[in-house]
């Protein structure tokens, strides 16, 4: 096999310690001899919990040879909370070790850009590959199966149990439930995420009536797979968001029967059909769903856009979002979103909780005949700023929302999830307000009479509140996401994406380019020339005169099939990411950014 560049892998060091392991702290000698794979990830990161789920297979086919390591990387400040790692490592049914790492340690010492980020090392302790953002399973699977052939005739292949220690079941009507819904017999749906049901509780929301589901993850009849959004349809039946099934499925409260009416169980990647017969077209990652424009509009969070489905034809398609990461307005089929995760049809407008960017978005009939539709932002900046601010909604600022709750009087409420905190915008005074504080990750909320009736997800309950007459007034507080900015020299900046093919694999010419490269700025002055689409992996940028920071936002794809010509149809893999680099441009600094998506950077 091709020699390696050897490069010895840092210790894993985090200030959170340690989980899944049975209280024991674990270093990189405690691992000689395995394979170790380590999975950088943070939980509101909706590509990390793809890269998990394509991970499970692999954990399971080499449990005596390979560990998993979650080495978890927080975005936002609620997720440097230890309590807040420890539900979310249960929440998503992360079955291996994982270090709390919420100064980004690790991730500094092994360079790491993105998330989610692979890294993988060999059982001497060298790391012999990187890989960041989706699509390589295929790829590790095939390293590993050539490490356990070399580490086993150089005998340094340990096998045997790793070092993951399940923690104890908690008992409890509901688990991390996800969304709700009252039903017009006035009694509440909800999304049972973590347990993969649907469960039905009394008018009160105390009493569990019923479950459906069978609890076990899958796309069978009658199984789930981390369900969230719910959607009264006008039948009476219920759509229901299969999130990790990347299924729309629906619910019929009268027969107890669930059918699936969207989606093939398959996520969704570029190149696959955006429009089509809705059993025949892969979704990504549903999560959140609302009946609005005689339509069920889906939240596609895996894919940053919102679909549609018509039951009249059986079809869905795109409705707005480009599958770019980031704030944009505008005509619908231009904009941009950021793991939209909640819906909610008011009057002419369907309010959209658009998560990364911590905002709250509306879209609404263009002006004129078949004008389509356009996107506005009511609350938000972006994907770095974020925090809890009331006020003016120009300047308010929200953290990681997951729901909104289209409210009588023509206002929205926000489930600020990563602030703990009902928010209210009213775009009547433009102004932003706190209903309620002291919930827990609210993820939902649903109207009941006079009162609202909010998910605390983490509390594992609904929580009954009256609307209140004034709002709560809460101190301002304010973030900007924390990471090492890059220092860059002014002029011409090379940009170079590394991509080496899986053994056994090539890039796949024969129907046009395999790849894909979009660059873009926040500011946008940041760049002079060099933004926009392309398919070359490799870039020269010209910074623009007087802007000193800023963020570079760098979209990739490669698609790798089989390199033998013997194979009449060969199996292709689709690897992407997207990187936000924060960068400082200085005297100092490098005239050459490397980001890998896939091997090793070795310039």
């Amino acid at each position: 096999m091709a020699s390696r560049a050897r490069v010895r892998a840092p210790e894993l060091t985090g200030k959170g310690g340690w989980l899944n392991t049975g209280d024991t702290d674990l270093t990189l000698s405690d691992l000689r001899g395995r394979i170790v794979v380590l999975d950088f990830w943070t939980f509101c990161c909706v590509n990390c919990l793809h890269v998990l789920d394509e991970l499970r297979e692999l954990e399971e086919r080499h449990r005596d040879t390979v560990v998993i390591i979650g080495v978890h990387s927080p975005k936002f400040v609620h997720e440097a909370e230890h309590q807040a790692v420890v539900d979310a490592v249960e929440r998503y049914g992360v079955e291996h070790p994982v270090l709390d790492d919420p100064e980004l340690a690790t991730w500094k010492q092994y360079a790491v850009r993105a998330w989610p980020t692979l890294v993988v090392i060999d059982p001497e302790g060298y790391v012999v590959a990187q890989h960041a953002g989706e699509g390589h399973a295929h790829a590790i699977e095939t390293l590993v199966d050539e490490l356990e052939a070399e580490h086993t005739a150089k005998g340094t292949l340990r096998r045997g149990d790793g070092p993951y220690v399940p923690p104890e079941p908690v008992a409890g009507d509901l688990r991390f439930p996800g969304k709700a819904l009252r039903l017009p017999s006035g009694t509440f749906l909800v999304s049972d995420t973590t347990r993969h049901q649907l469960v039905e509780l009394s008018d009160d929301g105390e009493r569990v009536l019923r479950r459906i589901g069978s609890g076990e993850r899958g796309l069978a009849a009658g199984a789930l797979n981390e369900p969230q959004g719910l959607a009264l349809l006008p039948d009476g039946k219920v759509a229901v968001a299969d999130t990790v099934n990347h299924a729309i499925r629906v619910f019929d409260p009268e027969s107890g029967t669930l059918e699936t009416v969207a989606g093939t169980g398959k996520q969704w990647w570029q190149g696959s059909p955006t429009a089509g017969p809705a059993l025949e077209t892969d979704l990504s990652s549903p999560w959140d769903v609302a009946w609005w424009q005689d339509r069920l509009w889906i939240a596609m969070a895996g894919v940053h856009q919102l679909w549609t489905y018509d039951p009249a034809t059986g079809t869905v398609e795109v409705a707005a979002g480009t599958t770019n990461e980031g704030l944009v307005d505008g005509p619908a089929a231009e904009a941009w979103f950021a793991q939209p995760s909640g819906l909610a049809a008011g009057g002419d407008r369907l309010w959209v909780a658009d998560s990364e960017t911590s905002a709250v978005r509306w879209v609404e009939r263009a002006a004129g005949d078949d004008a389509g539709y356009v996107v506005r932002t009511a609350v938000g900046t972006g994907l770095f700023d974020f925090g809890h601010r009331d006020g003016a909604a120009e300047q308010a600022l929200l953290q990681h929302p997951l729901g909104v709750t289209a409210l009588p009087d023509g206002s929205v409420a926000v489930a600020d999830t990563y602030n703990h905190a009902l928010r209210r915008f009213d775009p009547a005074s433009g102004e932003v307000s706190t209903l309620a504080t002291d919930l827990r990750e609210p993820s939902d909320a649903v109207l009941a009479d006079d009162d609202i009736v909010v998910v605390e997800s983490a509390r594992h309950r609904l929580t009954r509140l009256r609307l209140p007459d004034e709002a709560v007034r809460v101190e301002s507080v304010a973030h900007r996401t924390q990471r090492a900015a890059t220092e860059i020299a002014p002029g011409a900046l090379r940009l170079d994406v590394v991509f080496q093919a899986p053994a056994g694999q090539k890039l796949d010419t024969r129907y046009g380019p395999s790849t894909r490269l979009l660059v873009s700025a926040t500011p946008p002055e940041l760049l002079a020339d060099g933004s926009g689409a392309g398919t070359d992996l490799a870039r020269d940028l010209v910074l623009a005169d007087g802007v000193t920071e800023g963020v570079l936002h760098v979209s990739a794809m490669a698609a790798s099939c089989d390199d033998d010509p013997e194979i009449e149809y060969p199996a292709c893999h689709v690897h992407q990411q997207d990187w936000g680099v924060p960068v400082t441009v200085t005297a100092g600094g490098q005239a050459r950014l490397g980001l890998v998506l896939a091997g090793l950077d070795a310039g």
